[in-house]
């Protein structure tokens, strides 16, 4: 549709089309590609075949401190481990991940509670990794975004166990994480 002076007008109904279609364009971009990519949720999937989530794993160093009740002698490689309760204050800074780990063996059981400080939601990845294993394989337990989380989890192999947090925010976010159980603190890993 043209007016007398030859400038193009495009109806209304074209404008919202184009509207929609630019929404449309904008959500399957952000599901597939920036919240895979930024904050490693990848509802879809696609994040993942892609390689995406990689870009996400980049972990800083937070700010920790730690208390501990019953600690248990640096032994690695010990056949059983005392039963030991801990108290730790985890800071996760803006917009980055961390991850705080245990030496668990296998059937062991570890009795956890974490909440956030301000009551902020966070998204976690409770996993583990058996020991020895060099091809990179972890099971994950738990995965989800919330501001707290209390339970036991028996594990089902020897190795490291414990959260990555993924602090989709812009100020830091302090965690207390209460645990029990025969462990080894590994604490943050890097």
């Amino acid at each position: 549709m043209k007016q007398d002076d030859d400038i193009p007008v495009t109806s209304n109904k074209a404008l919202i089309i184009a509207t929609i279609s630019a929404l449309v364009l904008s959500v399957v971009v952000y599901f597939t590609i920036i919240m895979p990519a930024e904050y490693n949720i990848d509802p879809t999937g696609l994040g993942k075949k892609l390689g995406l989530t990689v870009l996400a794993e980049q972990v800083t160093e937070p700010i920790v401190s730690q208390t501990e009740v019953n600690p248990v002698p640096d032994e690695a490689n010990a056949a059983e481990f005392e039963f030991r309760e801990d108290i730790v204050m985890i800071t996760v800074p803006a917009n980055k991940g961390i991850e705080y780990k245990f030496t668990l063996q296998a059937f062991s059981k570890l009795n956890y509670e974490w909440k956030t400080i301000d009551a902020s939601n966070i998204y976690f990845d409770f996993h583990g990794e058996p020991a020895g294993d060099t091809t990179g394989y972890f099971e994950s337990f738990t995965i989800a975004t919330t501001n707290q989380m209390q339970g036991s989890a028996t594990v089902p192999f020897t190795g490291s166990h414990g959260w990555y947090w993924k602090n989709s925010t812009n100020q830091d976010v302090s965690i207390e994480l209460k645990t029990s159980g025969k462990y080894q603190v590994k604490g943050l890993n890097q």
